[in-house]
C-alpha cells in the first residue's frame, strides 16, 4: 500500500513538471504573454513595384495586401478550456502574412515591433 502512494506522489510531480512553463528567453527583451507574436516588419510592398510583365503598380494598390513579418519572439500558447497548454504553430524565424487591421505596435530600444495574437496570422511564408 506504502508502495502505490508513493507511485502515485511519484507520478503526480511528473505531470506537474510536465505542465510548467518552458523558459522563454527573447533576445530582444520582449517577451510575449499566451498566444501573442512579435514580429518584426518585412516591407514586401518595395520589393514587389512591378508584377513579371513590367507593369508598374502603385503604392496605394501595394500597400492594400496584408502584412508581412519575420517572427523574433513567440509566446508559450493558449490554455484550453481543461488548461492545457495548446504550443503556437510558428516559431522564430518564420515569415509571416498577418491581418493589417488587427496588431498593436511595440517600440522598444529604437526598433518598431508588431505583436499579434496567432489567429490573427493568415500564413507562414516558405
Amino acid at each position: 500500500m506504502k508502495n502505490n502512494k508513493k507511485n502515485a506522489v511519484a507520478s503526480k510531480s511528473g505531470a506537474e513538471k510536465a505542465e510548467a512553463p518552458m523558459k522563454r528567453i527573447s533576445t530582444i527583451g520582449i517577451t510575449p504573454l499566451g498566444d501573442r507574436v512579435l514580429l518584426k516588419l518585412t516591407d514586401a510592398s518595395e520589393s514587389e513595384k512591378s508584377n513579371k510583365f513590367g507593369i508598374i503598380i502603385p503604392e496605394t494598390v501595394s500597400k492594400e495586401k496584408p502584412e508581412q513579418g519575420k517572427v523574433v519572439a513567440v509566446g508559450d500558447g493558449r490554455r484550453d478550456e481543461s488548461g492545457k497548454r495548446i504550443p503556437l504553430s510558428v516559431k522564430v524565424g518564420d515569415t509571416v502574412v498577418f491581418s493589417k487591421y488587427n496588431y498593436d505596435e511595440v517600440k522598444h530600444a529604437g526598433e518598431e515591433y508588431i505583436m499579434v495574437k496567432e489567429e490573427n496570422i493568415l500564413a507562414i511564408v516558405k
